[in-house]
């Protein structure tokens, strides 16, 4: 549980909270700005191109994240609208998790930035890590081909035999069985820190 931490590293508490919740509302306006291009401009008719984490994420999945360390958001679109009801649904799917991706991308070239130019004192370096680490993080949890992630609607279009799969109820199951697994978010974490190290020489 995240809110045990509250009471003993607040700092770190705060930090998890803030770039979770930045993260999310950014990747979800990835979504909305890649439906936009394809031609559906129903983020923009329901509000949802805005820096707002609460139209992004609302309070119950704020609140969950402090308390369970777990949220979600989510941007409303019509794949009708789509030009390309194939290649459009794969880059609007994909969009919030490269967003995700250029994030850490961007904490990891700070971080090595910091360090050539020795201002490791001015700015945190630890901050910039967390950073990188809970967008990629969720660059690998939101590509998981498991409904209702992005991951499974960027695979079910490459492999159409998965679509079957595209169950609500089935996707829930499967994605509380994954966070039921004690080692499954340090795995993640692991993961992520590889890359982190893999790119910034660190």
């Amino acid at each position: 549980m995240l809110f045990h931490m509250l009471a003993e590293e607040p700092i770190q508490f705060f930090r998890i909270v803030a770039i979770v919740i930045i993260s999310i509302t950014l990747h979800e306006l990835g979504h909305g700005l890649a439906a936009l291009s394809q031609g559906d401009n129903t983020p923009r008719k329901t509000g949802h191109l805005t820096l707002n984490p609460l139209v992004h994420m609302g309070w119950e999945s704020i609140v969950f994240l402090c308390v369970a360390g777990i949220a979600w958001g989510q941007m409303p679109v019509n794949p009708s609208k789509f030009r390309s009801a194939k290649f459009s649904n794969i880059l609007v799917s994909a969009a919030g998790p490269m967003v995700n991706l250029a994030l850490g991308i961007l904490c990891i070239a700070l971080m090595k930035l910091l360090v050539v130019s020795d201002a490791t004192e001015i700015f945190s370096i630890n901050f910039l890590h967390l950073a990188a680490q809970i967008n990629l993080m969720l660059f690998l949890f939101n590509l998981l081909p498991i409904p209702p992630l992005d991951g499974f609607h960027v695979f079910s279009e490459l492999f159409p035999f998965l679509k079957p799969l595209d169950d609500g109820r089935c996707g829930l199951f499967g994605l509380m069985i994954l966070l039921l697994i004690p080692d499954f978010n340090a795995g993640l974490a692991a993961i992520a820190d590889l890359i982190i190290k893999a790119l910034s020489g660190m």
